[in-house]
């Protein structure tokens, strides 16, 4: 599930007309290179939500469906349910295999078969892409890379999990983790994200990362950023 349904509202001017997974970058919009990012790597029977221009997100998706991809929309015109609200509304479209999360601002060189791999590997209920950059919210994990709890450093909120007396690292989310579809067993409908979905599950479940810090990894939510990964993908670099 690619996440598109957002307001964008960082990008200020440029989301006035436009939803944010239409921004475009380098001739293409941010959509299509999500959807050509999760494909290439098998990922490509893929659902998105939408809500912001909604429309226009749709018409975006049938250009892509002209292109051979196969993507399919999860309606939220009604009501932004964030991330994991949305997830739950589209859960009839899963299977019961493993699956992969996106978001569309997203742009990495981040290699998501790895991701899978390791998903399978320790078989926990979900498992993460971190990377350690700058940021004000992190997750804590431990040594073995599993989620113990949350920090805001700009506020000193702060939520454990678990009780733990082991060494906390702060750590950032990558915005890309693979799912279990049992993790549909202990979600509800309503508004919530995956940062209070995780940190509940994290209770009583394993929640794994995987940290990759090489690579590049860029999120277009500011003018800022999306001027920044256009310079870097036309460079070549």
């Amino acid at each position: 599930m690619i996440f598109a349904a957002g307001l964008g509202t960082r990008l200020g001017k440029i989301t006035e007309n436009i939803p944010k997974a239409l921004v475009d970058i380098n001739g293409k919009t941010a959509l299509q290179l999500a959807v050509e990012k999760c494909s290439s790597y098998g990922f490509n029977d893929i659902i998105i939500n939408v809500h912001h221009f909604a429309d226009m997100v749709e018409e975006e998706v049938s250009r892509l469906n002209k292109k051979g991809f196969t993507v399919s929309v999860s309606d939220e015109r009604d009501k932004l349910l964030e991330n994991a609200g949305g997830l739950y509304k589209a859960r009839g479209f899963f299977d019961k295999r493993p699956f992969l999360l996106y978001n569309v601002d997203i742009i990495s060189d981040f290699d998501l078969s790895a991701l899978y791999r390791f998903h399978l590997e320790k078989k926990g209920l979900a498992t993460l892409a971190v990377r350690k950059r700058p940021g004000k919210r992190f997750y804590l994990i431990n040594n073995d890379g599993l989620i113990r709890g949350w920090r805001n450093i700009s506020t000193g909120r702060q939520i454990l999990s678990v009780n733990t007396e082991e060494e906390l690292t702060e750590i950032a989310f990558s915005s890309m983790h693979i799912a279990e579809p049992e993790m549909f067993e202990y979600m509800y409908e309503g508004i919530y994200s995956f940062t209070d979905l995780y940190l509940k599950l994290a209770e009583k479940h394993n929640i794994y990362t995987l940290r990759r810090d090489e690579g590049y990894w860029y999120d277009v939510g500011t003018p800022e950023n999306l001027e920044d990964v256009s310079r870097f993908l036309n460079s070549g670099s």
